[in-house]
């Protein structure tokens, strides 16, 4: 089974690309979902970041406030790096657990999907590492447009994570998309065929 790491910053399209594989038939791990479900009403994981920062990141029916708690970490580096200490760890766990299930379903293409795959320098855990690129300023115009951020909220958020030179220095391949969603597409197409011929 190839082990592909996919990853982008905020605004990269990085979803896009793996909902496209999953349509080819990877079987895609998304780091995302995972770091929700660990911090669901009645997890440790909630309970632990309720200790760390306070019961103001809870929304009035128990789960996480996500944009309160954007709020405090995004703003200060030692809080975010605090939240990441507990939230990693779990996200961890799961994700071996799911990775194990697709190697006894026989799936040819595990595809990791984890936007701080640079940042936490987990390259190594990857047979392949593909990036997807956008130029900042767009992703800052897509964030905008399809989730209603502040400009400078994304600005931040795109700070906190690898710079694009750094993201792009990890990889084994590149999607790029500073195009159109047909022009992804059909990226998308090509590599899943390199992704195929490197499983084989």
């Amino acid at each position: 089974m190839l082990k592909v790491g996919l990853t982008g910053g905020i605004g990269s399209g990085k979803s896009a690309v793996s909902a496209e594989l999953a349509g080819y038939g990877a079987v895609v791990v998304d780091a995302d979902a995972i770091a929700r479900e660990v911090v669901e009403p009645g997890t440790p994981g909630l309970a632990e970041v309720v200790g760390e920062f306070g019961a103001e990141v809870l929304a009035p029916d128990g789960s996480l406030d996500r944009a309160r708690l954007g709020e405090i970490v995004f703003a200060d580096e030692a809080r975010l790096a605090r939240l990441n200490a507990i939230v990693h760890p779990l996200v961890g766990e799961r994700s071996a657990e799911l990775m194990e299930l697709a190697r006894e379903r026989g799936a040819p293409v595990l595809v990791y999907d984890v936007p701080l795959l640079v940042e936490n320098g987990l390259e190594p855990l990857y047979d392949v590492v593909v990036v997807v690129d956008t130029p900042d300023e767009e992703r800052v115009r897509r964030v905008v447009r399809t989730r209603g951020m502040d400009p400078e909220q994304v600005r931040a958020r795109i700070r906190a994570q690898a710079d694009r030179e750094t993201r792009l220095a990890a990889a084994d391949l590149v999607v790029d998309n500073s195009g159109t969603r047909e022009q992804l597409t059909e990226r998308v197409a090509r590599l899943w065929d390199e992704l195929l011929s490197r499983a084989a």
